[in-house]
């Protein structure tokens, strides 16, 4: 079948303008399929890892969004004291928006000697000894590098808080590229936060190996519960899912989206080989003359649909998978943010998925095309 591809290619540009609104049709649906494909995938890497399991949320009971929530700095240090806690860190939570926003900026202000204890940070350009020094430093990641243009020694503002980049990070989850990490005391210090030297938004805590997490969070909330201030500690996980449970339904919806351009694809495709195969009864009539099986004019007529299928799935899978490195998009709602994925998996789901559906939109042209009689077809205007 190799040797007939010019004859394929031919026919493909014979008609290059149908061709080419054909393969512009397929991109753009397989664009879509691809960024939603993105969003979920991001979702699911979301809780993975050995360090979120043993990760434990202490937050203020009765509150949602973090800016709302104040603890006092000190339960961090009775709770490190506590059996099966390796570490508790308290953390200060800043962002520009605490609704869903695809340009969520999240600031968490941590003492700077934990930092590198419980995040798991690789650091591309700067130096951990400027941003220990230096005030008002912070480690930005590098997808929100990206989306605002973020280079080191940058002066970078968000309201009244206003920080110096002195290093930009990448993570073995991408999720935490879209975070600010900076000084907890100079996050509790800043201009507009009234009473907040002292408290902190929440308490992360890293379990030590055999904790029961579900025994630990019980034995928090009860250690606070006649205090002024209750808490509600929840696994890291089981937090992050709550904080964005209304983005979990709107992407599980667009999962049905997804379907539908693989469903544009097949019918684009689909319609366009028909059409060719149309425009071409006296040739293939013509061709089993020559002495051509009707296989071989089944197979010449599937590979045509499969070329413009594949053609389409490549530009549209490529330029979003480009789009989605460059930008290091991500879509968050109360200060936890979900990473579009950019992974290998991902193209390769694509293009499989182009690659189906470009054979099952060419079965019935070229069973039509291949079992037409030669008679009938040779009078056909």
């Amino acid at each position: 079948m190799w040797k007939f591809l010019p004859y394929i290619a031919k026919n493909l540009w014979r008609n290059r303008t149908r061709s080419a609104l054909t393969i512009s049709g397929a991109a753009v649906a397989m664009f879509v399929f691809t960024f939603v494909g993105s969003v979920q995938e991001g979702l699911a890497n979301l809780n993975r890892g050995s360090q979120t399991e043993r990760s434990l949320i202490v937050f203020q009971a009765n509150r949602f969004c973090p800016s709302t929530s104040r603890l006092p700095e000190e339960h961090a240090r009775i709770l490190a004291k506590m059996p099966g806690i390796e570490e508790a860190v308290p953390i200060k939570v800043f962002m520009n928006n605490c609704r869903a926003s695809l340009d969520l900026v999240v600031f968490h202000g941590m003492p700077a000697e934990k930092l590198r204890k419980v995040r798991d940070l690789n650091l591309v350009s700067g130096d951990w000894s400027t941003y220990e020094k230096q005030r008002d430093a912070a480690m930005v990641g590098q997808a929100l590098a990206r989306r605002r243009s973020l280079a080191i020694g940058d002066r970078f503002s968000i309201g009244e808080l206003t920080v110096t980049v002195a290093g930009i990070f990448t993570a073995a989850n991408a999720a935490d590229e879209s975070f600010i990490y900076t000084h907890l005391e100079f996050l509790q210090r800043m201009r507009g936060m009234k009473n907040s030297v002292g408290t902190v938004t929440q308490i992360e805590i890293l379990l030590a190996e055999g904790t029961d997490a579900k025994a630990m969070c019980r034995s928090i909330d009860e250690k606070f519960r006649t205090g002024a201030i209750q808490t509600d500690t929840r696994p890291k996980g089981v937090f992050q899912a709550r904080a964005v449970g209304d983005l979990v339904d709107l992407i599980g919806f667009a999962h049905y989206l997804g379907y539908a351009c693989v469903a544009l694809v097949l019918t684009l495709v689909g319609t366009t080989t028909l059409m060719a195969v149309q425009d071409r009864v006296r040739e293939h009539a013509v061709l089993q003359t020559l002495g051509f099986s009707w296989q071989r004019i089944f197979g010449l007529v599937l590979v045509e649909s499969l070329t413009v299928s594949l053609t389409g799935g490549v530009v549209g899978t490529g330029l979003a998978l480009a789009i989605l490195s460059w930008k290091g998009l991500a879509v968050g709602s109360e200060g936890v943010t979900i990473a579009f994925s950019t992974s290998p998996l991902l193209a390769v789901i694509g293009l499989a998925a182009t690659s189906i559906v470009g054979l099952a939109a060419g079965i019935v042209p070229a069973w039509t095309a291949a079992r037409a009689e030669i008679v009938e077809s040779l009078r056909s205007i």
